[in-house]
C-alpha cells in the first residue's frame, strides 16, 4: 500500500490556508487571525507544534472559518473548482488503486478533491460540521493510530511526505519518500 501526506506533497501549498483565504473573501473578520494562521505555519514547518498545542489554539480559527458554512459540500465544491490545479503532476505517474491519503487537512475536504483524483481511501483530521469543533485532529501520532484503526494488519509499502512532523508513519513504512516541489528523494 502507498500512503500519502496531502498538503505539500501531492499538493502545491497548504491547503488549509489556502481554504482559510477562500473563506475570508466572504468572510472579511477572519483577517484577524492572519497573524496566529501564519504563525501556525511557521511552527509546524519548525517541527514545533504538538497535537494538543494545534487543537487547543488553531481550533477556535478552524471554528471561525467554518462558521456562517450551511452547505460545507457546495464550498468544498467551490474552493477545489479553484484550486484543484495544484494537485502535483508526479502523482499521477505512480498513482494505485489502493493509495491511501493520510492527512491533517479535513476529511470533508479530503473527501471532495479524492473523488475528482480517483482516490477511494482517505483519513483526515474530523471536525463536526453542525458545530465546528474539532472532533479528531490527524497529525503526528494521530496518523498511526488512525492509519491502524482503519487498516488492522496492513504495512505501508510506501510513505510519501514533506515534513518530518509525519516521523512516526515513516517509522512505519517499509520505504520513505520526501517531497519537495514534485521531486521525490528516497529516504529510506
Amino acid at each position: 500500500m502507498n500512503v500519502y501526506d496531502f498538503d505539500n506533497t501531492l499538493y502545491d501549498g497548504e491547503s488549509a490556508l489556502d481554504f482559510f483565504l477562500f473563506r475570508m473573501k466572504k468572510r472579511p473578520l477572519l483577517a484577524r487571525y492572519i497573524p496566529s494562521a501564519l504563525w501556525g505555519i511557521v511552527s509546524y514547518k519548525r517541527h514545533g507544534v504538538t497535537i494538543d498545542g494545534i487543537a487547543g489554539r488553531y481550533g477556535k480559527i478552524f471554528k471561525a472559518c467554518m462558521a456562517g458554512i450551511t452547505d460545507y459540500q457546495a464550498v468544498t465544491k467551490a474552493f477545489w473548482d479553484k484550486y484543484e490545479r495544484r494537485i502535483c503532476a508526479f502523482y499521477r505517474g505512480i498513482q494505485r488503486p489502493d493509495d491511501l491519503i493520510i492527512s491533517a487537512s479535513p476529511e470533508q475536504s479530503l473527501h471532495e478533491i479524492c473523488a475528482r483524483l480517483g482516490i477511494a481511501h482517505y483519513i483526515g483530521t474530523v471536525f463536526n460540521e453542525e458545530s465546528g469543533e474539532l472532533e479528531f485532529l490527524c497529525f503526528g501520532e494521530n496518523k498511526v493510530k488512525a492509519f491502524r484503526a482503519r487498516w488492522p494488519g496492513r504495512e505501508i509499502d510506501n510513505f510519501y511526505t514533506d515534513s518530518m512532523n509525519d516521523k512516526p508513519l515513516m517509522d512505519i513504512a517499509r520505504h520513505v519518500f520526501l517531497v519537495k516541489k514534485g521531486a521525490l528523494t528516497r529516504l529510506k
